[in-house]
């Protein structure tokens, strides 16, 4: 069994910073990408970033300049530094991870934090 545990949201006003973590633990043979998703009520689910295991990251269009998204292979680790953070980005982070255990590969979500951009 693996785990992913978020940490870091917060309340934060408009321009302010923000860093998540996340960190998986459990049966881990390796982690292929890992990834962070939001979702802000009334929506779905969305895309903010991924990162793969050699390095290689993708953003999601409204977040380019202001989010990094770095990991730690050896710690098993994935974490998103916001920057000029937007009301628009108030939504419930996740972090997920597509791990092989010993015997398959498999897509784990953490269970998220919650962001606030507010005033």
């Amino acid at each position: 069994q693996v785990q992913l545990v978020e940490s870091g949201g917060g309340l934060v006003q408009p321009g302010g910073s923000l860093r998540l973590s996340c960190a998986a633990s459990g049966s881990i043979f390796s982690i292929a990408v890992m990834g962070w998703f939001r979702q802000a009520p009334g929506k779905q689910r969305e895309l903010v970033a991924t990162i793969t295991r050699g390095g290689t990251t993708n953003y999601a269009d409204s977040v380019k300049g202001r989010f990094t998204i770095s990991r730690d292979n050896a710690k098993n680790t994935v974490n998103l530094q916001m920057i000029s953070l937007e009301p628009e980005d108030t939504a419930v982070y996740y972090c997920n991870a597509d791990v092989r255990d010993s015997s398959r590969w498999r897509l784990y979500w953490g269970q998220g934090t919650q962001v606030t951009v507010s005033s």
